[in-house]
């Protein structure tokens, strides 16, 4: 795929410049001192020869064919430029020219006319407004950036320009090798999807990296970054993400999610690995591209130091690795040549005076042991230490079977151990809490890569009634659907929905108590009223006909006094189910990524800690019970603090239908139970209350 972008046998530069001050003269010096193999084809009107290569006044002058054209001409000029490069032969286009899109409606056509002209011709665009294409494996730098790193496997997407200019001078800098570097730009035609799925099928790249601000196509994204980080790692930093997509919600559930939350359910589906920022982005590259997966989360620290050693232990532990013992074995081993001094636990500390000959000893030891995954160096340049050499040995016995970081902390003392760390491919962090956090990105990628096979459970749902319920709302044009329609569509979806019925009047409410039994519970029934407790539109454990009449009358009073305006349906009289545990289960629909679950505790856990978890649907089983995990208040429904353990069960089970829910209906637009009541194995957990939000206007079609 885009072969002629990456691997062009013959290259036009239109708009190649005399002038070193011009973007026009940096691409084609870039391309001829990047040692290109291929033709180079300088355009310009004004010039016979610019650096050493003939020049032509217009590319129809050119009688050959060329693969890739390289277009930084002015705005007004590059629809003409591009119709020669296709004329010539063009595959591919880069158009580096900026003042599209970004700047003003009439650019935006502008690049809606040349993505029309590309797309006609089976011509694939990079850009416009792009820094251009790096491949140090092609030996073509067609860029205008001033730098150029070493060549690598980290291949490297961009949304920004200026940050691959960054990034280009860091590698160099750090003699970090790159592969492929890509600045899309406006990704007016080729975007972060296609390359993504270019560089997946790439056999010279072995990690790909990404700086995002935007994400186009939501479902292809997901599909093919999860095909990519299905063989190599897939690293991204993405920006941009605060504040958007809460304002519109209606729900607890939208109120709560946002961009930032959708794309971090994204990547955690896809088995993106999210870099929280620049550093991240390239701390977790490196150790990918330099080191081995490991097989578990079991972690080693070595340190001639106390204190990093327990920076990285603390690192550890709050990232949840696990710090675990060596065998008896090792702890044998390590005793028969460290100093009696020495901290034979874990961290394990060499001690101050360790030359290279027992640190690497150590190494061995530790690097061998079977209750360990990974290991993490932390080096200190103390009087014996002997950095250089040091790295040279542990490069020597590194068996390259375990992932190995390193910390090599300090300036000039450690700053040749540093250069040959990343020559003999051990990844070296600045302090030992970078180290580990790298770890932690290798450790969750390899259980991603080790996750069991997905398997979406799909239950027997009634699908006529929720059709009847959905389509009739959607005509009448009011997209609330309260908690009557709400909880019929649950019970057509098998949800536990305790006996119930609307009531005009009191009589009709103390008639409906009388049926059902007591003690029943009132609620108010209003599209207008969402927090119903806010109104005193909820009374409890009624347990006669006499409390039924007072509650309806007194709630009615209260409720026209406060809410003048609201129309009121009436007052929903339901049986009175067990206590149990509250819990929270929504869903909310993100504009790129579709529906996206929540979980989470009721009352102080949602609304002020906001202790909730977010999954894209659909969700295996597995995945459910995962988002009980991920939140912080977990243990109290296990049982903690002398606590009954709550049916976890039942609460996946629930967040699978909701799911299969979701899928089923994207007029389903939000969707709140809160709560939901759980308790122990043996109670069956209900509904308590629910609401709906619906989006299509127009009545849906059957989905028999």
């Amino acid at each position: 795929m885009l072969e002629t972008l990456l691997y062009p046998d013959a290259i036009a530069v239109i708009g190649a410049s005399r002038n070193p001050a011009k973007v026009g003269y940096a691409v084609l010096h870039n391309l001829v001192n990047g040692g290109f193999k291929g033709t180079i084809v300088p355009v310009n009107p004004e010039a016979r020869e610019i650096l050493g290569l003939q020049c032509y006044r217009s590319l129809d002058e050119y009688k050959g064919r060329i693969d890739l054209s390289i277009i930084v001409v002015g705005g007004k000029y590059v629809k003409e430029a591009l119709n020669k490069s296709i004329a010539a032969g063009a595959k591919s286009v880069i158009v580096i020219t900026a003042g599209f899109r970004e700047v003003s409606a009439e650019g935006a056509k502008a690049e809606e006319e040349l993505v029309a002209i590309c797309r006609a011709s089976g011509v694939r665009m990079v850009g416009p407004n792009c820094l251009g294409v790096l491949n140090t494996d092609h030996s073509m730098n067609a860029t205008f950036a001033p730098s150029v790193p070493p060549a690598g496997k980290i291949s490297v997407i961009s949304q920004s320009g200026a940050l691959c200019v960054a990034i280009l001078d860091w590698a160099a800098n750090q003699k970090l090798g790159l592969g492929k570097v890509v600045s899309i730009g406006n990704k007016a035609d080729l975007n972060e999807v296609d390359f993504i799925q270019a560089l997946a099928e790439d056999p010279k790249t072995n990690v790909i990296a990404g700086y995002l601000e935007s994400i186009k196509e939501g479902d292809k994204f997901l599909r093919v970054a999860e095909q990519a980080a299905g063989v190599k790692p897939v690293v991204i930093l993405k920006v941009g993400v605060t504040q958007a997509g809460a304002k519109a919600a209606s729900s607890h559930t939208g109120s709560l999610a946002g961009a930032d939350i959708a794309y971090g359910a994204a990547f955690k589906r896809a088995g993106v690995i999210r870099a929280e920022n620049f550093e991240a982005l390239f701390d977790y590259s490196t150790a990918f591209a330099m080191q081995p997966l490991p097989n578990g989360d079991r972690i080693a620290v070595i340190t001639n130091a106390g204190g990093p050693g327990i920076m990285a232990a603390d690192a550890a532990e709050s990232l949840g690795l696990k710090m675990v013992s060596l065998t008896a074995e090792s702890d044998k081993r390590l005793r028969e040549f460290l100093p009696s001094s020495a901290a034979f636990g874990n961290p394990i500390d060499v001690i101050g005076d360790a030359d290279p000959d027992r640190y690497a000893k150590a190494f061995e030891v530790v690097q061998d042991d079977e209750n360990i995954d990974g290991v993490v160096v932390v080096v200190t340049p103390q009087n014996m230490t002997r950095p250089l050499e040091l790295a040279e040995k542990l490069a020597a016995v590194h068996r390259g079977k375990k992932p190995v970081l390193a910390a090599f902390m300090g300036g000039t003392e450690v700053a040749a151990a540093k250069v040959k760390l990343m020559e003999v491919g051990i990844p070296n962090y600045p302090s030992p809490d970078r180290a580990v956090t790298a770890m932690r990105a290798m450790c969750d990628y390899s259980a991603w890569r080790r996750r069991p096979a997905r398997i979406v459970t799909r239950f027997p749902v009634n699908r006529r009634r929720v059709d009847r319920i959905i389509n009739l709302r959607l005509r009448s044009g009011e997209p609330q659907l309260g908690e009557v329609e709400a909880k019929e569509i649950l019970r057509a979806y098998n949800f536990n929905v305790l006996e119930g019925q609307l009531a005009r009047t009191a009589d009709e409410a103390v008639e409906v108590a009388e049926r059902i039994g007591y003690p029943v519970v009132l609620k108010i029934s209003s599209p207008d009223i969402i927090h119903k407790s806010d109104f005193g539109g909820v009374r409890i454990n009624l347990a006669n006909a006499e409390q039924v009449r007072d509650a309806f009358d007194l709630m009615m009073l209260r409720i026209q006094r406060k809410a003048p305006k609201a129309h009121l349906r009436g007052v929903y009289v339901e049986k009175m189910g067990e206590r149990g545990r509250e819990v929270i289960l929504g869903m909310t629909r993100d504009p790129q990524f579709g529906p996206m679950l929540m979980f989470g505790l009721g009352g102080i856990f949602v609304e002020v800690m906001k202790d909730v978890t977010f999954h894209l649907a659909p969700i295996t089983a597995d995945e459910a019970m995962q988002m009980l995990k991920g939140t912080r208040s977990y243990a109290l429904l296990q049982g903690a603090r002398g606590q009954a353990p709550v049916d976890l069960d039942a609460i996946a089970g629930a967040l699978q239908r909701i799911s299969q829910l979701a899928r089923d209906y994207p007029e389903v637009r939000e969707l709140d139970i809160n709560p939901f009541i759980v308790g122990p194995v043996g109670m069956q957990a209900y509904v308590a209350d629910a609401r709906m939000t619906l989006s299509n206007p127009t009545p849906s079609k059957s989905h028999e």
